[in-house]
């Protein structure tokens, strides 16, 4: 953590809402990541956020360590995000409506394209790792799996993805 994010993560702590919203800004572009990757929807990717903004500012005071503190937040999503999956099964939906999005830049849409093609435990190991920059040691931290786990999850993704790209290609050929 450098300075000035320390600096926030200190007055955070002492309940600034100014230092903690700052604080929050800095890591809402990965919340979304992390969260769209699990979850696949910008309305629970939005919930799962939220809720976990709101247990964080009830929380901080009980990390000791600063430098946990992105490790500490995307663990706090990743269970929110879960939770929403658990109550999304336990519910039938008889009138679904297909979402309509508005058309993103291709090259966006593309790797979207790609990391929907791979399972969830490689999807979310992929985005944590390439999206959020955490190494692979935080990364087994967070999801609760040795270290090991997840370097092999991510030669699986670099595999899958290699596949899926030559497959691509072979299709626009």
């Amino acid at each position: 953590m450098d300075k000035d994010t320390e600096g926030l993560f200190q007055k955070a702590k002492k309940r600034d809402p100014e230092a903690f919203m700052e604080l929050m800004d800095m890591h809402m572009h990965g919340l979304y990541q992390t969260a769209r990757a699990i979850l696949h929807n910008d309305e629970d990717a939005a919930d799962a956020i939220q809720d976990t903004i709101l247990t964080c500012w009830e929380k901080l005071k009980t990390l000791r360590e600063e430098r946990f503190f992105k490790t500490w937040l995307t663990r706090i999503l990743i269970n929110y995000c879960y939770g929403i999956l658990r109550k999304k099964k336990a519910v039938t939906y008889l009138d679904e409506v297909p979402e309509v999005a508005a058309p993103p830049e291709r090259s966006n849409l593309e790797w979207k394209e790609a990391l929907e093609s791979l399972e969830e435990e490689y999807r979310l190991v992929v985005v944590l790792y390439y999206g959020q920059g955490f190494r692979t040691k935080e990364i087994a931290e967070i999801l609760g799996v040795t270290d090991a786990t997840v370097r092999t999850r991510l030669t699986r993704a670099r595999g899958q993805l290699k596949k899926y790209y030559q497959e691509e290609v072979r299709r626009l050929r």
